[in-house]
């Protein structure tokens, strides 16, 4: 794939897969930083995803978190994306430049009993719009973006780093 040692390892998915989680536990493997895009936001804003979304709507939010993901400049990390990143092709395309993405995927009834709380969570739907209807929307979006797939479903944490770790291998990338 030609890519160097030092690329980034980004995580892209729907909510609930556990990019975030999976993202710590990979970081401390590699021996890499971590980096998570939806904390970085909420820090850098001084309000929750979901208030943010609130107060000015999903397209607005959509914008600031590609604002934020092209500002990010960081090497040899590890970085947990929103899960709609996807949604903007420069963000996506910032991402690719300096990092091998890894979608993480679990079927649509495992994320439906993870997504319980989808009101406060800062999930970037549409009004009336469905889980289902939004893994159906995103997911040929994660497969194009994606170097590879990674299939959770069954899997522990642990299991999850441990695949991944694999498959870096097998790219020349740990």
């Amino acid at each position: 794939m030609g890519r160097r040692l030092d690329s980034n390892v980004v995580l892209i998915g729907m909510p609930g897969v556990g990019k975030s989680t999976v993202g710590v536990l990979l970081a401390k493997a590699l021996s890499r930083d971590f980096v998570d895009t939806d904390v970085r936001i909420q820090l850098r804003e001084g309000r929750m995803l979901q208030a943010i979304i609130d107060a000015e709507g999903i397209e607005a939010f959509q914008v600031l978190e590609e604002r934020h993901v092209l500002n990010l400049m960081c090497q040899n990390t590890v970085i947990a994306t929103g899960g709609s990143v996807v949604y903007s092709k420069p963000a996506m395309d910032h991402l690719r430049a300096g990092g091998f993405v890894i979608h993480l995927w679990l079927p649509l009834d495992v994320l439906e009993q993870r997504l319980v709380d989808t009101k406060s969570r800062g999930l970037v739907i549409g009004p009336g719009q469905t889980i289902e209807q939004l893994y159906h929307e995103r997911l040929p979006l994660y497969r194009r973006e994606a170097d590879i797939t990674v299939e959770c479903n069954g899997m522990t944490q642990d299991q999850v780093v441990g695949q991944v770790l694999d498959m870096l291998k097998r790219h020349a990338l740990q």
